[in-house]
């Protein structure tokens, strides 16, 4: 049996409420709503620490403070059903397994090819690049720095980066995965789409693709032979067939949808930039062409299409997939009614539940899913999100590899996802719900670099406690790269009506909670000036561009609830900060995920100005493994909060003969408000050749 425990209370995930023998029932009229009958819950229920009618305190304190927390023994039921939902799980994956390797069979003996066609999750054998980075035929990639944040993610990666007159014929042939690797051919998704399919091919040669190239969002140079407008299209159509977006809707076709501008040229060169990429409404590829030699540009746009009379709703779009990016994406910032199924219409926008957009989206696809519509009670499921090298939180992190904040934020997001697609929010039709994390302890199993790595998250869906306005939602989640398991955690969820959230009194029941520099005026202080060192292009370890968060830091050696250090940072909130606009469309947040990276940077940056640094030749920064870590969140940072304030207590420092560990806790303040507490946090500096 799994037990979390939140505000010391411990919560059975399986019963699906508070671990308390005689807690105090809820009235009658308490228990439903609309004449809808909800499960019973519990006053453990209200942990986003809610302001009653008739006390000033947290209800999960008043609950901790009656002293009645018997263990109730798991309910037999449970243990059979985890029995059968992992025998049933197995057996999927065995199934799934088997259809992929009759697939593969059957694709190289139509091809002749003596490689195994990789299948989404799948690695082919010789190729070093994970699912979704894919070589093509042997061309050497170009070399690109880190995307920018709001870059398009590519549903495929090749190493190509030009095309002969061969290669073109073979588009049009509609060999796109023979031209650009296997990585473009997925299981399941029937391949349709071609080059040219509206008239004769005259681009002649493509000399330059470019991923980022022109003001960021791509640039193909091509030659061509015949109607330039014909040549603007085509190159639209090699940039949507070289990223792969055909891969979201299974049979689709291209189509251009705007073609606009009028040049008179009958052969020459047609630069292709592009300035738009979605895939929402619909995968499409916007882009100016301008023409060699003549004044005059054409604006076009090419359209991913899904045949006609063709639904695109889960399990619809690819039935290989219950979703993919394409849902992911109009979950983030579009028709939900597309990402989660019809009964989600009402959801579109408005602010309701969503995943984070732009750079913050890290899951990709549902693999496996066991749950259903309406079945609250527990489901299991696996998803998968692609970790490209060139991923812009890799060139802004101080650390050798994945920051911090992205183990924590792809394993919640898909963790959440299908505990939100079973429809806890249905339950209660017409009331605004928002989304919001709780808490939760979070574990690295093993160190690794995760650049171009698919990582395989495996969640379940332990409990679904409704109420009168809000919802609650635990869940337990394992990453791991390759079979193996790297990361594990639990975690719960909150869906808050405007109410709730208009009364959250933090973590301190509504009370005033100083930080420790607040009553401790006597410390000496020294300042450490982030900023300033971040200034220089040369000064190392150091997190940069979208995750500068913080400016400068105020120790007191030997300060602190541990007499070892303390260290504290304010810092204003500018409400046009990027996160805002990506978490999420229509209700802006900050993440608790960059709270807690604001922590990290803060003890970094204390362990380089204390010389932790020196005695290494190459250090780098990473999360240690085996040490778990906890987190709690009663609020969130909006953009008209004014400030972000943290502190951070140094509560062990382990010396090895690697490096250095620095343990901490930690709290973030909003005016006048504790919201996050932080336990266990840790931090390690070792000898990059140290790869344990």
């Amino acid at each position: 049996m799994t037990v979390l425990e939140f505000d010391g209370i411990p919560f059975d995930p399986v019963v699906g409420s508070a671990v308390a023998a005689a807690a105090p029932a809820q009235p009658a009229d308490a228990a439903t709503t609309s004449g809808r009958e909800h499960p019973t819950a519990t006053q453990s229920g209200d942990a986003v620490a809610l302001r009653s009618e008739n006390s000033d305190r947290d209800p999960v304190e008043q609950q901790r403070d009656s002293g009645n927390r018997t263990p109730r023994v798991a309910h037999p039921l449970s243990e059979i059903r985890s029995g059968v939902v992992t025998a049933h799980r197995a057996a999927l994956s065995a199934q799934v397994a088997l259809q992929r390797a009759v697939w593969q069979r059957t694709l190289r003996a139509a091809t002749g090819d003596s490689q195994p066609v990789a299948a989404v999750g799948e690695q082919t054998a010789g190729n070093s690049y994970g699912p979704g980075f894919g070589g093509g035929n042997g061309a050497v990639a170009e070399t690109e720095g880190a995307a920018a944040e709001s870059a398009f993610k590519p549903l495929a990666r090749t190493r190509l980066r030009s095309l002969d007159r061969a290669a073109l014929l073979r588009l049009v042939d509609g060999d796109v995965a023979g031209v650009f690797g296997t990585r473009h051919q997925r299981f399941g998704v029937v391949s349709v789409a071609r080059l040219a399919a509206a008239g004769p091919l005259v681009l002649t040669e493509v000399p330059t693709i470019e991923l980022r190239g022109g003001t960021g969002k791509g640039r193909v140079v091509a030659q061509f032979d015949g109607d330039p407008r014909a040549a603007a299209v085509q190159a639209a159509e090699v940039f949507a067939l070289f990223t792969g977006m055909q891969l979201c809707l299974s049979g689709s076709t291209l189509s251009t949808t705007r073609l606009s501008g009028s040049v008179e040229i009958p052969a020459g060169t047609v630069e292709l930039i592009v300035t738009d990429i979605d895939l929402v409404p619909r995968p499409h590829v916007t882009a100016t062409a301008n023409l060699a030699g003549t004044p005059g540009q054409l604006q076009v746009t090419v359209t991913v299409a899904e045949p006609v009379g063709t639904e695109v709703g889960p399990g619809e779009a690819a039935p290989s997939l219950l979703l993919n990016e394409f849902h992911m994406t109009h979950l983030a910032r579009g028709d939900q009614s597309i990402a989660m199924g019809p009964e989600f219409a009402e959801y579109t926008g408005v602010r309701a539940t969503r995943l984070p957009t732009g750079g913050l989206l890290l899951v990709d696809r549902v693999i496996e899913f066991d749950g259903a519509r309406g079945r609250l009670d527990g489901a299991t499921y696996t998803t998968e999100y692609d970790s490209p090298a060139d991923s812009w939180y890799y060139g802004d992190t101080a650390n050798e590899s994945m920051p911090h904040f992205v183990y924590m934020e792809t394993s919640l997001q898909a963790a959440l996802l299908m505990g939100y697609y079973a429809g806890p929010t249905l339950t209660q039709p017409g009331v605004t719900l928002s989304l919001r994390n709780l808490g939760g302890t979070a574990t690295v199993l093993r160190q690794l670099d995760l650049r171009d790595k698919t990582i395989e998250q495996s969640s379940r869906l332990l409990s679904t406690t409704i109420l009168p306005g809000s919802s609650l939602q635990t869940f337990d989640y394992t990453l791991s790269v390759d079979g193996e398991p790297f990361y594990s955690g639990e975690t719960m969820f909150g869906y808050f009506s405007d109410e709730a959230l208009a009364n959250q009194t933090g973590l301190d029941a509504g009370r005033a909670a100083p930080t420790w520099l607040d009553e401790h005026a006597e410390a000496r202080i020294r300042t450490i000036d982030v900023a300033a060192r971040r200034a220089d292009p040369n000064a190392e370890l150091c997190a940069r561009r979208t995750l500068a968060l913080i400016d400068h830091i105020d120790v007191v050696d030997g300060g602190g609830k541990y007499r070892a250090g303390y260290l504290h940072s304010l810092r204003a909130i500018d409400p046009a900060d990027w996160y805002f606009d990506r978490h999420f469309h229509l209700d802006p947040v900050i993440p608790g995920s960059l709270g807690v990276e604001s922590v990290i940077h803060a003890v970094q940056e204390w362990m380089l100005d204390a010389g932790f640094a020196d005695a290494l030749r190459d250090p780098v920064f990473r999360i240690p493994a085996d040490l778990p870590f906890g987190w709690r969140y009663r609020g969130q940072f909006l953009p008209t909060d004014g400030t972000v304030e943290l502190d951070a207590h140094i509560k062990e420092i382990r010396r090895g003969p690697h490096g250095v560990t620095v343990i901490v806790d930690g709290s973030l303040w909003k005016p006048g408000l504790r919201i996050y507490e932080l336990t266990d946090l840790a931090v390690e500096l070792v000898e990059r050749e140290d790869h344990r």
